[in-house]
């Protein structure tokens, strides 16, 4: 049987996510701090970014960018990050965020996928950015570069030639409903990368959904060093902490000592983070160096977090730690335990090992491989099976794929989210395993597929099948290559990680090789890749 949230009901908005987040702004909360670029301390008020991001928008508007034309948005954390991409939304167009890890090649793949109109970078990733935007066709005054000399020194507009010039924003319509704000790129189940559509509604439905359960408020200071082209950042960084008017302390990448030196000087009081943070938190000894005390809460996301990982940084820092679970194709959360681990809302606290319960207003199934629903025990946990959810936050489709569509959101609604998991009696959910492919590395998805194809094009491979196997060492998964030598090939394991690496972004890399006879496959030519996890 489906299982519900525990959770009240809130109000799912009608509006646009523009609307949602900033329609309401009043004139205390104007003059509230809302984004603090951390290492040089410069701060935006809500409404210096409000009026940026109604300029940026008006910008957009005259160079012809609107509703049904779509923008890629290439760039790292930053205050200009957030008012760009707001800005994208708010002058009716889609944004598709693009990993700032990304190839040139990649990005080019990704913008003619979304047959993006325009592409806006900065200075640090402009090389790459120009050469995919020029191989597809886009000519340098479609390609924005937030921090460059502008356009009439380089032929690339700046953001002070967007925002500078004052334009009001346009008057746009559409129904936020069907209209899709983002296009972040996501491999789903399995498979290469598809533009995962989000409508307005799904981004401003996950908003409400967590607002009540994360307890944000205006005078929280929030560490933002999730990457905002990732659609966890972008939604509990960047829209949430955003209509809760608190401030976002961010950084552009992740570095320990930065990590730990902003939360201190800040006072930051939230932090969302990825396990392997947590691994730092929990072993590093300078963490003993820094004044933490400030923190009330970590969250964890993006990958599962060990129970004892999480029990040690709980420990060691003396604040709460839970995590959630989510995808892409759930904008993205879909299950959360709040900071109080649950006692508030639901009575009792979600242990460390499970990512807590189903969202407000939405309902989750664990489906067995016959396809018959597991109910919920009386006591302890159930038997395994793949989680399936439904809510307002499930996305609307793959970008012109309908058969991946079809195969991931049933008639029903539900979207089966190829992961294996249990519940207990108060409907907690814990993830045990997966039935996708797709590997987690450092939070990133990296698709088999993308590294089986690259390594089959060296001229000594004569097969090759790549699976997510555990670093002994880190804990974490990593991707491993399995190759089959071509007859008399003289090939060793580091020339197979070489060449892998310059053709992917470097969370793609392969981490380690094996050489073996065959590649093991079904009768039907899949590959195996239980048999090659099999010690």
């Amino acid at each position: 049987m489906s299982f519900s949230s525990p959770f009240p009901q809130v109000h799912v908005p009608t509006t646009s996510l523009y609307d949602y987040l900033f329609a309401d702004l009043d004139d205390q909360d104007a003059e509230r701090v809302a984004l603090v670029d951390a290492k040089t301390g410069a701060e935006t008020t809500y409404r210096d970014m409000v009026a940026r991001v109604d300029a940026f928008a008006g910008a957009l508007a005259a160079r012809g960018i609107g509703v049904g034309d779509v923008v890629g948005l290439l760039a790292p954390n930053s205050s200009a990050f957030a008012i760009a991409f707001h800005g994208i939304l708010r002058a009716g167009a889609t944004a598709t965020t693009i990993n700032a890890l990304f190839t040139a090649k990649d990005i080019a793949k990704q913008l003619t996928d979304a047959k993006a109109s325009m592409l806006i970078t900065v200075t640090p990733l402009v090389s790459q950015a120009a050469d995919g935007a020029e191989s597809i066709g886009l000519s340098a005054d479609r390609v924005v570069v937030l921090d460059g000399p502008g356009q009439a020194a380089d032929g690339h507009p700046n953001a002070e030639d967007l925002v500078g010039a004052g334009l009001p924003a346009p008057a746009v319509t559409f129904d936020p409903a069907t209209h899709l704000a983002a296009l972040p790129y996501s491999s789903g189940t399995t498979g290469n990368p598809k533009g995962v559509m989000l409508t307005h509604r799904n981004l401003a439905a996950n908003v409400a959904q967590i607002r009540p359960l994360q307890g944000m408020r205006a005078d929280d200071r929030i560490l933002a060093v999730l990457p905002f082209f990732h659609i966890y950042g972008m939604t509990v960084l960047l829209n949430a902490a955003m209509h809760a008017r608190a401030r976002l302390v961010i950084m552009p990448s992740f570095d320990l000592t930065g990590f730990l030196d902003h939360i201190q000087t800040y006072r930051c009081t939230y932090a969302f983070i990825a396990p392997p943070v947590a691994v730092a938190l929990a072993k590093h000894p300078v963490v003993e160096q820094y004044d933490l005390s400030s923190l009330r809460g970590i969250m964890s996301g993006a990958a599962p977090l060990d129970e004892d990982l999480g029990s040690a940084v709980k420990q060691r820092l003396g604040c709460q730690v839970v995590q959630g679970y989510g995808m892409s194709e759930l904008s993205p959360v879909s299950h959360v335990a709040p900071f109080d681990g649950g006692l508030e809302l639901v009575g009792t606290v979600a242990p460390l090992s499970s990512c807590g319960w189903t969202l407000p207003n939405a309902v989750s199934k664990i489906v067995d491989e016959s396809g018959a629903e597991i109910d919920p025990p009386a006591s302890g946990l159930s038997e395994t099976g793949e989680l399936w959810f439904k809510g307002p936050n499930v996305m609307a489709g793959y970008l012109n794929n309908d058969e991946a569509t079809r195969s991931t959101v049933d008639h029903d609604g539900f979207l089966h989210t190829g992961d294996v998991a249990r519940v207990d009696s108060s409907g907690c959910v814990y993830i045990v395993d997966r039935l996708k492919e797709l590997i987690k590395y450092k939070g990133y998805q990296v698709p088999p597929a993308e590294l089986e194809a690259v390594l089959l094009t060296h001229p000594a491979v004569a097969d090759a099948a790549v699976v997510g196997v555990t670093d002994t060492e880190s804990g974490e998964e990593v991707p491993k290559a399995f190759v089959v030598k071509q007859p008399d090939a003289e090939l060793t394991e580091q020339q197979v990680m070489e060449f892998v690496a310059e053709h992917v972004a470097p969370y793609k890399k392969v981490r380690q090789v094996a050489f073996i006879d065959a590649i093991p496959k079904s009768a039907s030519g899949k590959i195996l890749r239980k048999d090659l996890r099999t010690p």
